[in-house]
């Protein structure tokens, strides 16, 4: 019967180890050896490989990433095909309301000949590759370039 003197605990039992606990005097963690101190589990991390030098250690350090570079968007000649009209004029905001471009903030346009293009377009851009701007010259647009600050 159910009754406040024999309720069953909610709390499990904390294993025991070392004596009197079931598990002998080195609580299965061996005789002797670094992992068999106490606090051997904070002192050795993943990366301890026994005092040789850790493998994040021996490779050396190579470049770096400049965090105040320019993101620049690739557009190519099928993208402006498929989201602009013909005698329209592309650039940093057009792109970003047809969305192409995510973030305009430090975003540069270059623009690239992949695909084809046969509508009249006034394209804006930072940089465009030469196969490109014949392209866009052939299909009766132009290619302005932005200068450089």
């Amino acid at each position: 019967m159910l009754q406040l003197s024999n309720l069953q605990s909610l709390k499990q039992k904390r294993k025991r180890i070392g004596r009197n606990g079931g598990r002998g005097g080195t609580s299965g963690r061996g005789e002797t050896g670094q992992k068999s101190r106490s606090g051997a589990n904070r002192k050795i991390g993943h990366t301890f490989e026994g005092g040789q030098m850790p493998l994040s250690r021996r490779i050396p350090c190579r470049g770096f990433t400049n965090i105040h570079a320019d993101k620049i968007v690739i557009i190519n000649l099928r993208d402006l095909e498929s989201h602009f009209e013909n005698g329209s004029t592309v650039d940093v905001a057009a792109c970003m309301e047809k969305g192409i471009v995510k973030n305009a903030r430090k975003s540069k346009l270059k623009l690239l000949a992949k695909g084809a293009l046969s509508k009249s377009l006034t394209i804006t851009v930072d940089a465009a590759s030469k196969s490109a701007m014949s392209a866009v010259e052939t299909a009766g647009g132009k290619v302005l370039l932005k200068k450089e600050k």
